[in-house]
């Protein structure tokens, strides 16, 4: 995991696409803009406390081929990082 976290911190403030997340208010998927890679980890991580069930999302950024972030991904990451994947 310490190559993913260096390679998330690195890639904190490049485009990241969420999908996979279910809108509990409307049981509809919900339209999330593309956003900061470190600010969509904060979402999906923090994304049940605001009506939104994740067990399902997933979080794309950088080239091709780089590995996705699960939620779990996400909470862990958020969790031990927060501040730092904030950071400009």
């Amino acid at each position: 995991m310490h190559a993913t976290v260096a390679a998330v911190l690195a890639a904190r403030n490049n485009e990241a696409e969420i999908l996979g997340v279910l809108d509990l208010a409307n049981k509809a998927d919900a339209k999330i803009e593309a956003i900061r890679l470190g600010e969509a980890i904060q979402f999906v991580a923090n994304a049940t406390v605001l009506g939104y069930d994740v067990h399902a999302a997933m979080v794309f950024y950088g080239e091709p081929g780089t590995p996705s972030l699960r939620a779990k991904d996400c909470e862990e990451l958020w969790a031990k990082y927060g501040a730092a994947l904030l950071r400009p």
